[in-house]
Formats: structure tokens, C-alpha cells, sequence
């Protein structure tokens, strides 16, 4: 009988790698949480060694929480590099990271460090697998709770937006992939996962909005400094045309939340 395969989560307790334990756990794989509140700390390394022990497979869906670049960008150096390193002395096969459509596309802020990280990762010691997600359903409900007094002003961009479940599931399908080489193949296009729906943000989060008292205004350019404004208003968020589309739609998970 073959032994089971062993998962470890980073960023296990986020707003994404909750997701990530669900479904590995619902599938039946033993699977280990990681993250501050669990005791791992991935950019000291503190409890990761004892963590990684009998890992298999990591997941990367670790991130910063806020969008300054040179912070988000120190935490991905520190955190990937201190993975990699611990995962190559567990003896790991392989790790599996969580990135951002557009990361690619863009010269500053979250995304620029996301670059960063996508560099760092397929450069480290353990074969990396990498998933471009577009903005998650929840980062739109995210939108609404920053709200003032009932009015939130949200980025009119065109984006597809899919569920955290939905890119969990992509990421584990990604993870035990046999068909997947050990590195990216040059050349070849980094996975994508998006939602159904083109959807304008502004619009998607007015439809949610609505159930929450909240008024939605769209906003067309947000910060007239941001280098990368027309990028984000000319479909930088959108995926490319081999991404794979998944539902549920914004509708149906605004639906499916009661």
C-alpha cells in the first residue's frame, strides 16, 4: 500500500490557504497548516524544520498584507528563500505558488513584488510550479468593508474574478499533476485560473453592495500617481487566452452567501 501524500500549507489560516487545507483535507490527504498562528513562522524559519517533516509538497499561498512594494517584496524574499531552503533539507519534491494575473504586467506595488516572488521561487533549490489567479470574489467584499459612511469607492477595471475555493481546488489539481514538468518549460505560459465573467470590479462590488446597504461609486483612475493606472484600466488584470475559466460567477457566489 503507498504511502499518502503529505502536504504542507504556508499562509495556511489566509484568505486563501483556509481553502487550501479544506480541500486537500476533503480529498484525503494528510495535510500541515502553516502559519504564525500555528506556531511556523516562515521568514525565521521558527518551527518549520518539525513542520516540514514528512512533507511531500508545499504550498505557497503565503502572502503580505498590505501593497507597499518594497514590504511585500522583503517578505517574498525572506519567506521564499527560507522555504526552499527548509524544504530542501526535508526533502521535498516540489513547491506549488499562488501568484496574481498580471503579475508580469506591472511595475509597481503588490503585483511588482508578486514578480518578485514568481523569480525567487522558479530560481530556488526545490522545482516550483506556479498558479496566476485573477482577483478573488472575496477581495471585492474585502472592497466594501473599507467603506465610510456608507460609500465605498471602488476600482472600475475590468477583471474576472473567481472564488478561493475555486483557485484552491486549481492549486491542488496543479500540485499532483503528472503531466507537469519539474520546471517551466521556456516558452511556455504560466498557468492561469479565472473566473467565468468578465466583470467591471466597480460594477461586481455595486451588486453586492446593495445587499449590504452599501453605495458603490466607480472610479475610474483611483491614485493619479500610480504608474501602472492605465495598465489597470486597460484590462492589465485580465487573463490571458489560455487560462483556464472556472465558476462559480460573482453573481452566483454573492448568491451562495445567504
Amino acid at each position: 500500500m503507498s504511502r499518502t501524500i503529505t502536504f504542507a500549507v504556508a499562509g495556511a489560516t489566509g484568505r486563501l490557504g483556509r481553502h487550501i487545507v479544506d480541500v486537500l483535507t476533503e480529498r484525503d490527504y494528510e495535510t500541515v497548516p502553516m502559519s504564525r498562528a500555528c506556531g511556523v513562522d516562515i521568514v525565521t524559519g521558527e518551527g518549520l524544520a518539525e513542520a516540514l517533516a514528512g512533507v511531500d509538497i508545499i504550498i505557497d499561498a503565503a502572502s503580505w498584507p498590505a501593497s507597499d512594494q518594497q514590504a511585500a517584496a522583503e517578505f517574498f524574499h525572506a519567506s521564499t528563500r527560507t522555504l526552499h531552503e527548509a524544504g530542501r533539507k526535508a526533502g521535498v519534491s516540489h513547491i506549488v505558488v499562488a501568484s496574481v494575473i498580471g503579475a508580469d504586467r506591472f511595475t509597481a506595488g503588490f503585483l511588482a513584488a508578486k514578480q518578485v516572488h514568481e523569480q525567487l521561487s522558479l530560481a530556488g533549490p526545490l522545482p516550483a510550479r506556479i498558479l496566476r489567479a485573477a482577483q478573488f470574489h472575496e477581495y471585492v467584499a474585502e472592497h466594501l468593508d473599507r467603506q465610510k459612511d456608507g460609500v465605498a469607492h471602488i476600482p472600475a477595471w475590468p477583471s474576472r474574478p473567481v472564488s478561493a475555493r475555486t483557485v484552491a481546488e486549481a492549486l491542488a489539481d496543479l500540485a499532483l499533476s503528472p503531466d507537469t514538468p519539474a520546471r517551466p518549460t521556456p516558452g511556455t505560459p504560466i498557468p492561469e485560473i479565472a473566473g467565468p465573467r468578465k466583470e467591471i470590479l466597480a460594477e461586481a462590488a455595486a451588486l453586492l453592495g446593495a445587499r449590504r446597504g452599501i453605495r458603490v461609486i466607480g472610479v475610474d483612475i483611483p491614485d493619479a500617481n500610480d504608474p501602472d493606472a492605465e495598465t489597470y484600466a486597460g484590462g492589465g488584470l485580465l487573463p490571458s487566452p489560455h487560462a483556464r475559466l472556472a465558476g462559480p460567477s460573482f453573481e452566483e457566489w454573492v448568491e451562495s452567501q445567504g
